[in-house]
């Protein structure tokens, strides 16, 4: 004696109208998410202007913080700081060109605490002790991987504390790249716009800081060092100091090739927009090369998730309906 025959239409065993149920909430869900996501954007400039305007505040009155409450949070953090250092001091770990290799790329990555360098110094030295050793305990003191070759469980023991010890650095480098990559992308805009800033008679100072404000929400990364050169332009007693300052903060050739413009601008007297159209020109042929690169790629990109996703989609639309007409013609034949 057969069943009763299902309701709907099905493939595979499997009812169409609950699987087209449940991939609509999902969809429904999605776009409430993305209006949330798009009604809720804040401005990613407030947060670094902020800070940036304590920093000018600081600059001005020439201490490091500009309320008691700021320098006892520094004073605390500080005293960590120097216990960190004594300790590792102490072990003969800890050297000068390692701290300001350390304070480099973190500057490069966006954060301007330097005392953070002894942490990075200081995580090298612990992580392999606290990812590695459970790892080295759970391969060799327990029988966790006993069915593991020798050379698979040393692999991994080796690879965990490698890792470990890595893991720092990577996770700057990928920081850095990342913010790289979006100060590059905005280069050609904020240098058009600083040649239309010397071209209307402001100075060099004037002209970072109405760049950094007008290009703070496009590409905030670049506003905010535009920003934080402008202030330094403002209160440094050579000004060659802050662009050099700009060049360390940004791990790009182009900034460097910028930095020593404006340099020999400020030395001899050259003309600054003239200098600064042709470096905006050779930028943005620069970033088209590279878009142009990505696209000459893409086709070759484009193929495994072809085979993978849009081709069996594409048969289950064109074969789908004819699967469930079938499906449904020998269910209501029967035997």
């Amino acid at each position: 004696m057969n069943g009763a025959p299902p309701s709907g239409p099905t493939i595979m065993g499997i009812d169409i109208i609950w699987v087209a149920s449940i991939l609509s909430a999902v969809a429904a869900f999605a776009v409430l998410l993305a209006i949330y996501a798009a009604t809720t954007v804040r401005d990613p400039m407030a947060k670094r202007v902020k800070s940036l305007n304590e920093r000018r505040e600081q600059l001005k009155a020439g201490i490091t913080a500009s309320t008691s409450k700021r320098r006892a949070k520094l004073v605390q953090k500080s005293e960590t700081t120097d216990r960190i250092r004594s300790l590792l001091s102490s072990m003969k770990v800890l050297q000068d060109s390692q701290v300001k290799q350390a304070q480099t790329k973190l500057l490069q990555a966006g954060i301007r605490r330097k005392e953070f360098a002894v942490a990075v110094i200081f995580g090298r030295l612990v992580l392999p002790i606290v990812i590695g050793g459970p790892m080295l305990y759970f391969v060799y003191g327990t029988e966790m991987f006993a069915d593991w070759s020798p050379m698979k469980a040393y692999g991994l023991v080796a690879g965990s504390f490698i890792l470990a010890y890595k893991f720092p650095d990577i996770y700057l480098k990928n920081k850095i790249t990342k913010r790289s990559a979006a100060i590059r992308k905005g280069l050609p805009d904020a240098l058009d716009l600083l040649v239309i800033c010397a071209e209307a008679g402001l100075t060099v100072d004037a002209a970072f800081a109405r760049v950094s404000k007008e290009l703070g929400k496009a590409y905030p990364e670049l506003g905010e060092e535009f920003q934080l050169t402008a202030i330094e332009l403002g209160f440094l007693t050579d000004r060659r100091q802050a662009f050099e300052n700009l060049a360390e903060r940004i791990d790009l050739d182009s900034i460097r090739g910028v930095v020593t413009t404006m340099i020999q601008t400020e030395k001899y007297g050259t003309p600054l927009a003239s200098a600064l159209r042709v470096l905006s020109a050779e930028f943005r042929n620069e970033r088209m090369m590279r878009a142009e690169e990505k696209a000459a790629r893409l086709p070759a990109i484009m193929t495994v998730p072809l085979i993978l996703f849009i081709l069996p989609v594409l048969f289950i639309v064109i074969l789908g309906p004819a699967a469930c007409s079938i499906n449904d013609a020998l269910i209501s034949k029967g035997p």
